[in-house]
């Protein structure tokens, strides 16, 4: 009985300490609900899909929120997250002594742009960003190949995480901003 009072008493204080000193989760919003229409991006790359892998790896970021909720349909969004996918380069970085790549870095240049739809004002622009990732080459081309998959997997993961809680940030400080106008 007493080991259960002392867990029921650390789990009551450690909430009471981490909702009492400002501590919030980054990758959760709690703010007012809103709607993000998110167009396909246009895709100058020859990889086909990229755009819809962008697209499916950011509606799973989304899906954390109850607040956000990500749209195809314009007329019912409140936020537009458009992008462009601008280049794909795989360039060789490393090389065997008898003049063989080893190694190949996977770069992928993006942009993107959030935008407030009822006012026009743009929350938030990434004119040009790259985003890279190392495989080996070594082994048969299946292996090369699976592991050039991985490695832009990777890359589309990490660039969805970035954009997710980069719109978090931003949502944040337009509520705050908008709060402190209306206790004026």
């Amino acid at each position: 009985m007493r080991l259960l009072n002392h867990k029921v008493l650390t789990l009551f204080l450690l909430t009471a300490f981490l909702g009492g000193c400002g501590y919030y989760f980054p990758n959760v919003y709690n703010g007012p609900v809103r709607t993000i229409y998110m167009p396909n991006w246009k895709n100058r790359t020859s990889e086909l899909d990229l755009n819809a892998k962008i697209y499916q790896s950011l509606s799973r970021w989304f899906q954390k929120s109850k607040s956000l909720h990500m749209t195809r349909n314009r007329n019912t969004a409140d936020l537009i997250l458009a992008g462009k996918i601008m280049y794909i380069d795989l360039p060789s970085i490393s090389w065997s002594g008898n003049a063989r790549s080893t190694e190949v870095r996977v770069k992928l240049g993006v942009r993107y742009i959030l935008k407030d739809l009822k006012s026009g004002d743009v929350l938030w622009e990434v004119p040009n960003e790259l985003w890279s990732e190392n495989y080996s080459t070594e082994g048969g081309s299946a292996a090369i190949a699976d592991r050039e998959r991985e490695a832009l997997k990777k890359i589309i993961s990490d660039l969805s995480e970035q954009i997710y809680l980069g719109i978090l940030n931003k949502l944040r400080a337009k509520d705050i901003k908008a709060k402190s106008r209306a206790d004026r």
